[in-house]
């Protein structure tokens, strides 16, 4: 695998692609990892390209996996290292991987909140029961 360096060469092409294949181009492309895309239409709106949603759900569950990814490393859970990065997955597969990650992210975000739940109710039980400690000795003295 090479690397986009200044000092190789380089060239500039401009692909045209029917939308049925430009999934598969590009995904292809960008495993190469050199490959670099710029903007031809950078006046154009963002609301009138024409992959925007797929963009959208593309961040969206990036989002969800640098969560999971904080989590796993806040409770130090060890990760399998797999060194390459997985191929591309086809569309459909995607579908499949964002109800995945949403249903993981909303499991662990509930898990949390009830982690965080019992932690303030422990904290209360154990006041409360520090309190009775020495309220009972209190009327043990007297």
């Amino acid at each position: 695998m090479g690397s986009l360096l200044r000092s190789e060469e380089m060239y500039l092409c401009q692909l045209f692609l029917q939308s049925e294949d430009a999934y598969n181009c590009i995904s292809e492309l960008g495993e190469l990892g050199l490959t670099q895309f710029r903007d031809v239409n950078p006046n154009v709106n963002a609301f009138q390209r024409k992959f925007v949603n797929e963009v959208r759900r593309c961040d969206e569950m990036e989002r969800k996996l640098r969560f999971l990814e904080k989590e796993i490393k806040r409770d130090d859970i060890p990760v399998l290292d797999v060194g390459d990065n997985p191929e591309a997955p086809q569309p459909r597969e995607m579908i499949d991987l964002e109800v995945t990650f949403e249903k993981l992210e909303n499991e662990l975000k509930e898990v949390n909140n009830n982690a965080e739940a019992l932690k303030k109710t422990f904290l209360e039980l154990s006041e409360l029961k520090h309190i009775l400690k020495k309220t009972q000795q209190f009327f043990d003295q007297v």
